[in-house]
């Protein structure tokens, strides 16, 4: 069994989202995902949901906490959420910090939880506490194994002991 999570950016401009959407997809088919961990967060979470319920791998969905809903600002990315969340299990983790500090934990519990981290990242620190590489430092610190999509580079980088 192995549990895949994702982490990363939500929109960055002169990312490819197709070569992404590819990347998930050879992803989760080669290491042989049996479930799928996301916030559903725009973007990469969002995207990596979408390819997993293509393949029938099931998706748990990690709310943070109740008014989630509220960091949705664009009515098209709220409308996917809802559509997505509709489709998967939901895991609520009722946090009671504030938003950023949030967002990290549900990173965290989706790290945990997981054998294996997809990371669409472009390399950088994070913007905020709770961005894809404080999530990409905590999955090292826990010995997970990574896949790191570079959207800017086309250029897939693994860590840890994959098969």
């Amino acid at each position: 069994m192995t549990r895949v999570g994702i982490t990363g950016h939500q929109d960055r401009e002169g990312m490819d989202w197709s070569w992404v959407r590819r990347s998930l997809r050879g992803a989760l088919v080669t290491f042989g995902a049996t479930e799928a961990l996301s916030a559903l967060a725009e973007g990469s979470d969002q995207l990596f949901a979408e390819v997993a319920i293509e393949l029938k791998v099931p998706v748990r969905a990690v709310v943070p906490f109740g008014t989630y809903e509220a960091f949705f600002h664009d009515e098209h990315v709220l409308m996917n959420y809802r559509r997505l969340l509709g489709q998967a299990r939901r895991t609520n983790l009722d946090l009671h910090f504030p938003p950023e500090r949030a967002f990290f934990e549900a990173g965290k519990f989706i790290v945990d939880e997981c054998q294996m981290l997809i990371a669409v990242w472009d390399g950088k620190p994070a913007e905020g506490l709770g961005g894809t590489a404080d999530i990409v430092s905590y999955a090292r610190s826990r010995g997970r194994q990574i896949v790191w999509l570079d959207p800017f580079k086309a250029k897939i980088h693994r860590e840890g002991s994959i098969s």
